[in-house]
């Protein structure tokens, strides 16, 4: 048996966090699977092994429990598997991150695709989106990212908060040239950190599937081709 169940649709968005840190601790995993989910959601909340609107949702197996929202999936396992700092300031400002990340992604998508991105509508983004960037770069100046040498809160080796950044950005550059170009630009130290961490042996591995299993896709849905055709990619 694996270690792990995961339930999210076949595409990176928010699943893609939980996989990279489940990657990074060396733990396995199965993927649920788009009709299983469905199963779940259409189903008796007393069937479901978490009450969940969507997912992701995790199952650790060993421990008998299920966790859904990717903040509180990521912090599970940052303390189950001790992937957290050891003191306060770090664990906040991990778990800070983790929730700068859900919402940039919600952003991206129009909080789920309530409305499409136009060309006037994403122009009118970008200092937002410029601002968000820039949380991780000051985060970095205040906490330990010094040129290319560091990580997001220091120490000599990447932490939660790494594997979480790494995965937020690269995952949408990879995938939005042109979001790559404003992030080069805006916040240069957390880029060349993503491309760093990005690098190493189990999240390229990790990124490496997510491009063989899903291609180009990153959310899914009308919203992510809206956002394509604002920036022609």
């Amino acid at each position: 048996m694996t270690d792990y169940t995961l339930y999210y649709w076949s595409a990176p968005f928010r699943g893609q966090f939980v996989r990279a840190v489940l990657g990074w601790a060396g733990k396995t995993w199965d993927e649920a699977g788009d009709d299983k989910i469905y199963a779940l959601m259409e189903g008796p909340i007393e069937a479901m092994p978490v009450p969940f609107m969507g997912p992701p949702v995790l199952v650790d197996h060993a421990n008998d429990f299920a966790v859904s929202q990717m903040p509180a999936i990521l912090l599970y396992l940052g303390e189950s598997l001790d992937l957290m700092p050891k003191d306060a300031v770090g664990r906040a400002l991990t778990l800070k991150i983790v929730c700068d990340a859900n919402d940039v992604i919600d952003e991206l998508t129009r909080d789920g695709g309530k409305s499409m991105w136009s060309e006037d509508r994403w122009t009118a983004f970008q200092p937002r989106l410029e601002k968000w960037m820039s949380f991780w770069e000051e985060t970095g100046r205040r906490h330990g990212l010094k040129a290319k040498a560091g990580y997001l809160l220091g120490g000599d080796q990447p932490g939660l908060a790494d594997v979480v950044t790494t995965t937020l950005w690269t995952t949408i550059v990879d995938r939005f040239p042109a979001i790559g170009k404003t992030l080069d630009k805006t916040a240069p130290h957390t880029a060349a950190l993503a491309r760093r961490v990005s690098e190493l042996p189990a999240l390229f591995d990790v990124a490496q599937k997510a491009c063989a299993d899903y291609g180009e896709t990153w959310s899914g849905g009308k919203i992510e081709a809206s956002l394509r055709k604002v920036l022609g990619d």
